[in-house]
């Protein structure tokens, strides 16, 4: 990345990484709460997509943007297998290992997405 000289490349840098602080604590915060299971909720919230929908949109134009967002709903396929295997290892594996599990489970089906989509999408 290049900075520019009045800095606006580290301004837009800065804010991202608060953004992802202030997800952080907030995740923190509602585990320890009554209402724990909300912070599964908050990670879901766009923070992320928004940035990337916006750089794209802006730097690549609305057919790039549109392509993105369909990528984007077929991207919940590998979260939800994340999450479905993520709650079946936690049934019989301590929970580090069940998290690398999943997270394996996640990779492996976000990289068949990756190759389907370039098959068909990139002809």
């Amino acid at each position: 990345m290049v900075l520019s000289p009045d800095g606006k490349s580290a301004m837009s840098l800065l804010i991202k990484a608060i953004l992802g602080a202030v997800i952080v604590v907030l995740i923190g915060i509602l585990a320890k709460t009554r209402h724990y299971y909300i912070a599964g909720l908050i990670p879901l919230f766009p923070t992320f997509a928004l940035i990337a929908h916006y750089i794209v949109g802006t730097e690549r134009g609305t057919e790039a943007l549109r392509a993105t967002i369909l990528f984007g709903i077929w991207s919940i396929i590998p979260y939800l297998i994340y999450l479905i295997s993520l709650y079946y290892f936690t049934a019989s594996m301590k929970l580090p290992l069940a998290l690398l599990s999943a997270v394996v489970c996640w990779s492996a089906s976000a990289f068949v997405l990756i190759k389907v989509w370039a098959h068909f999408y990139n002809q």
